[in-house]
């Protein structure tokens, strides 16, 4: 029930004023607006999940002619929930704009949010969204929408995003209207539906609101939507007409001239420009295009022209890829877009059937077999793979696409065969593809997953003071180089040969490591560290190694504070430094010593833990008041 905001005003309390409660209107936080028509078997879903939401709500359900007994349970809804279901009754009216604007001409809500009746939000969704909003002052927040049974956005749910600019991010892929919105923003501006659309009042409506959001937030860590298929396909978007290229993009052109009356000139129209070049014109230049008939074919490369004409720009075509830049030039060339059509959607075939390493030990050697299957119908060109590269992408979070390592091989119709030079790899986790060039155009794709079952993991190498693992993925099994041990833990075992008792009570260890084929370089071992086990507090030893993987390091224990410490050999590998646990032998480990500092005892005892055998420093300090404890016991 929306909840009733006091106010408490102490008028003149030194002077013995008297408390004046003021009480305010009603606050409603959300509204949210539900139009319905002919959606009986879905709507009690959909209502319940916006009954548990706990936020200060109202819910204003438009019935838009419904005949299949939606109306009946929407009254019923309102019945038992009075205050917070109200439910308002029109002729049909075709589409989901005028219900919409209807629902919104009525609400009170700080904010409002539309949920379509075959729809329904997660429990929390409302409250998350909500609190996002509050937090940053937002006009616009973004929550996670899922998918069942219908492709539902992603681009832009990467993170959590307290407050992200249109410009350079991925939130303007996102047109539906299931998102929160600022009621003012909307009141002020005039944003509305488009009551003379069917399909794509949406756009219209989110485009317009975008272009004044002044903060933008996105919830990405909680399903916050649930877009729901009809399984008989029912719904306005699930129909074929619905989609129709040549409708689609003469109604795209609505938002585009709202957004660029808006937007100035410059990147950030450019930007979302692109958005709609991509995904609303070239997209019906794939396989729409190729399920056209021939004379529809002629009118869907028409009405792309005309965008082309009207709104690409330098800036917006620097943004778009190498399949979409041929399309621009082939408007005028059918049989070439259909071509085009046919290598962007072909099933690209590829296979790893040889991987190792090559006679200098700084090079892997990768083969395999690569193709371009074009999709049905009968009758579909032959696709000739032209020339062949692996590509080897940074995984680094902020790495862009020009810091991708592209290595030429050898090909011979589907089979291929190069060797990466991992000397020349930065540090980092490098993922590797194989790139296809078909008629100018390059197809890309992951490599690994698909391989001969003989092929095993190639063992760690030391190239140049650093290690390069070769790996393969979980769950998907693609093809890794891991420079540096980011997310490969290197091979390694320490081993302790001789520890002993030196001068100014120095615990000095002897010790060795080994890799397993790998050879350690002295220059890459750092310090001997002994962590302390409870604090976590870390003391780093200078070690003094050899060839062949000895070191000797030694501790002066006086210098440690009481505690459990821990030994750790630490590598500088290439990346992050590298731990290894000293493992050693209870017959190795030197004996306890005591000695006196000041008027307190002092105690360090080695010892090997038990089970796994490693190398820990029990060191206490007992004061004049415990050993006289100790004495009189």
């Amino acid at each position: 029930m929306p909840v009733t905001r006091t106010i408490l005003r102490r008028a003149g309390a030194q002077h013995g004023g008297a408390v004046v409660e003021v009480t305010a209107a009603p606050v409603v936080d959300v509204t949210v607006i539900v139009p319905v028509h002919n959606c009986r078997p879905y709507l009690d879903r959909c209502l319940t999940s916006l009954l548990i939401q706990r936020v200060s709500k109202e819910i204003v359900v438009v019935d838009d002619g419904s005949t299949d007994g939606g109306a009946e349970l929407a009254d019923l809804y309102a019945a038992h929930h009075r205050g917070v279901v109200r439910v308002v009754h029109q002729p049909a009216s075709g589409g989901a704009g005028r219900p919409r604007n209807v629902g919104l001409s009525l609400a009170r809500g700080e904010y409002v949010f539309f949920c379509d009746a075959d729809d329904y939000l997660g429990p929390e969704a409302l409250e998350r969204m909500l609190a996002m909003a509050e937090r940053n002052d937002s006009d616009i927040v973004l929550g996670k929408v899922v998918g069942h049974g219908r492709r539902a956005p992603s681009s832009m749910f990467d993170r959590n995003a307290e407050r992200v600019p249109l410009e350079d991010s991925a939130v303007y892929n996102s047109l539906s209207c299931f998102k929160l919105f600022r009621r003012q923003m909307l009141q002020r501006h005039g944003i509305r539906f488009d009551e003379t659309l069917t399909v794509g009042e949406d756009i219209v409506f989110t485009t317009h609101a975008y272009c004044h959001a002044g903060v933008i937030s996105v919830v990405a860590d909680y399903d916050c939507y649930h877009l729901v298929d009809r399984p008989d396909g029912t719904s306005i978007m699930q129909r074929r007409e619905s989609r129709d290229p040549v409708s689609w993009i003469r109604m795209i052109k609505r938002p585009i001239e709202l957004m660029t009356g808006h937007v100035r000139p410059g990147p950030l129209r450019d930007h979302l420009l692109r958005r709609h070049f991509r995904l609303d014109a070239f997209a019906n230049l794939g396989r729409p295009f190729l399920e056209a008939g021939e004379v529809e074919r002629k009118e869907i490369a028409a009405e792309v022209a005309d965008l082309c004409d009207r709104w690409l720009t330098d800036g917006v075509r620097e943004r778009l890829g190498a399949v979409d830049r041929g399309r621009i030039a082939a408007l005028e060339d059918i049989d070439r877009l259909v071509r085009l059509a046919h290598i962007e959607l072909a099933v690209m075939r590829r296979e790893l059937t040889g991987l190792r390493w090559d006679e200098r030990d700084t090079g892997l050697a990768v083969s395999g077999r690569v193709a371009l299957e074009a999709m049905e119908p009968a009758g579909h060109p032959g696709l000739a793979v032209g020339e062949v590269s692996l590509v080897l992408k940074p995984r680094q979070a902020g790495e862009g696409p020009d810091s991708a390592v592209v290595v030429p091989v050898a090909s011979d119709g589907e089979e291929f065969a190069g060797v990466v030079d991992l000397a020349v790899l930065p540090s980092g986790v490098w993922d590797v593809h194989v790139a296809v060039a078909c008629e100018g155009v390059v197809r890309t794709g992951r490599l690994g997953a698909e391989r001969d079952q003989r092929i095993a993991r190639p063992a760690p190498r030391m190239i140049g003071g650093t290690v390069a693992l070769p790996y393969f993925t979980r769950p998907y099994g693609n093809l890794s180089i891991d420079v540096g041990g980011h997310v490969v833990s290197p091979p390694g075992i320490v081993r302790l040969i001789r520890a002993r008792w030196a001068a100014w009570h120095r615990l000095v260890l002897d010790g060795e490591i080994t890799m397993g084929a790998l050879t350690p370089d002295p220059r890459t071992v750092r310090h001997l560290v002994w962590r302390e086990r409870g604090s976590g507090r870390e003391r780093r030893v200078p070690v003094v190694s050899e060839p062949g993987g000895t070191f000797t390091a030694g501790q002066a224990v006086g210098r440690l504070r009481p505690g459990t410490w821990d030994a750790y050999l630490e590598l500088d590998l290439g990346g992050p430094p590298v731990r290894f646990r000293v493992e050693a032998e209870p017959e190795l480990v030197a004996p306890p010593r005591t000695w006196w500092r000041g008027a307190a005892l002092r105690t360090a005892r080695p010892y090997a833990t038990a089970g796994k055998g490693r190398l820990s420093l029990v060191v206490r300090a007992t004061g004049p008041k415990a050993l006289l404890r100790r004495l009189l016991r």
